[in-house]
């Protein structure tokens, strides 16, 4: 063949090619979709996944995309959003559902097996009027992890309330065995867990930050709900608990000297979630370990255990190819894949007729989960412009409650104050 042959030959298959492209098509003549995922440590389980899915019918090409949040939003302001997403769910992923940029999946067959009482931690993060935008996918929980073997041999029981929480701690002390392992030099950590469980085991979170809302610029001492006042009481409790029950040295130690520690059984407890299981058996891959909510109070009708909505589906409205993400959406929650998944994770699918975790660390929890008995944390139920983790920080390290609690009641105000109303925004992005 000559070379000018060469060339026009070569030509063309580029204009093929490039055709086949703009009109999403792989190259085998299949519809191609953008799948993000933002798990990376779950990359191994989805790639699988999606291998899979391509090689069981030949009308779909699902491509794995596993940019960043911040990509994510950037397509969206270009026009050319993912066609399906699997995303942390939060203040930054909850945006598109706010200004209504997400298909409406009530309809959908995956849409029908998710349980009811979820919604409402979805609806935390904000709603578009009359669509269900985003269906979870995982539920992490997390609370308080023990040491089984320690418990037993001081023949302790699981506490329930408030006062036997105390009683727990002191028969530990006097056997010289640390209650709680603390990292408080990582804020985070104060966050997640000592904020958290206290605050959720205390109050119904989902009332309180309806109510903080309601007061907008007016949340201050003269209004229903702050946390000034609401969060007075439980912030007293994980105080007399973090100034008596905790390492000696927590304030130096964070994330990774806690799992070493606890692994070595340096304590009897510790509040992290289950993404620590994995840093523990690096260690100790024999130590029996469970879980239980953190009793803030002396009613055991009250335990519950902090939840996150680790992964939530969405389809964009700017995606082109919705039909055929709905074809992959559907796969996803097949019982076999998302059951499977959570099991990988540790995370409890969100399904109502899902076989519960038969991993024991984290079987504590799973009467709770049943039930509903479950909260967000209210750390991340704030804006990433209020510091929570910084004000938990200050508070463990000595800072008074009152006056840090005021200052996120000030925050808060003056967050509301620069922000739209709400159904003002859904209204204008809708247009």
């Amino acid at each position: 063949m000559s070379r000018t042959a060469l060339r026009i030959t070569a030509a063309a298959a580029v204009i093929a090619l490039g055709t086949a492209l703009l009109a999403g098509c792989s190259s085998d003549g299949r519809e191609t979709i953008r799948f993000t995922f933002s798990k990376r440590e779950a990359l191994e389980f989805m790639n699988g996944v999606v291998a899979d899915y391509n090689a069981s019918q030949d009308d779909v090409r699902v491509e794995m995309d596993t940019s960043g949040v911040d990509v994510v939003s950037a397509s969206f302001v270009r026009g050319n959003p993912p066609d399906l997403m699997l995303a942390n769910y939060n203040y930054e992923v909850a945006r598109f559902v706010q200004r209504c940029a997400l298909t409406d999946l009530s309809g959908t067959d995956a849409a029908a097996t998710v349980r009811d009482d979820l919604q409402p931690l979805m609806d935390q993060y904000g709603r578009c009027e009359g669509r269900v935008s985003a269906l979870p996918y995982s539920v992490m929980a997390a609370s308080v992890i023990y040491n089984k073997d320690l418990f037993a041999q001081n023949d302790l029981d699981v506490p329930e309330t408030w006062d036997e929480l105390i009683e727990v701690c002191e028969t530990l002390q006097a056997a010289g065995v640390t209650p709680f392992y603390a990292t408080f030099k990582d804020d985070w950590t104060i966050g997640q867990g000592w904020y958290d469980y206290s605050a959720g085991g205390s109050l119904d979170v989902i009332d309180f930050f309806s109510g903080l809302a309601t007061e907008g610029t007016e949340v201050g001492p003269g209004s229903d709900v702050s946390f000034e006042k609401d969060f007075a009481e439980p912030m007293d409790r994980m105080l007399a608990l973090t100034s008596t029950y905790v390492n000696d040295d927590a304030a130096s130690r964070g994330y990774g000297d806690g799992n070493l520690a606890f692994s070595n059984g340096e304590a009897a407890m510790y509040l992290q979630g289950p993404w620590a299981f994995g840093e523990i058996a690096k260690t100790a891959p024999d130590l029996e370990l469970g879980t239980f909510p953190l009793p803030m109070t002396d009613d055991p009708d009250d335990l519950a255990v902090r939840v996150n909505m680790d992964l939530a589906a969405m389809i964009p409205e700017g995606s082109r190819h919705q039909d055929a993400a709905r074809k992959f959406l559907e796969h996803l929650y097949q019982p076999e894949i998302i059951e499977a998944y959570n099991a990988s994770q540790l995370g409890f699918a969100p399904t109502t007729d899902a076989a519960p975790p038969d991993d024991p660390r984290i079987e504590g929890m799973q009467e709770y989960y049943d039930a509903g008995q479950v909260y967000q944390g209210p750390s991340v139920l704030v804006p990433k412009t209020i510091p929570v983790f910084n004000y938990t920080q200050a508070m463990v390290l000595g800072a008074a409650p009152s006056s840090v609690l005021r200052t996120m009641d000030q925050d808060w105000a003056r967050l509301a104050f620069r922000q739209p109303a709400p159904s003002d925004e859904t209204k204008e992005s809708s247009k």
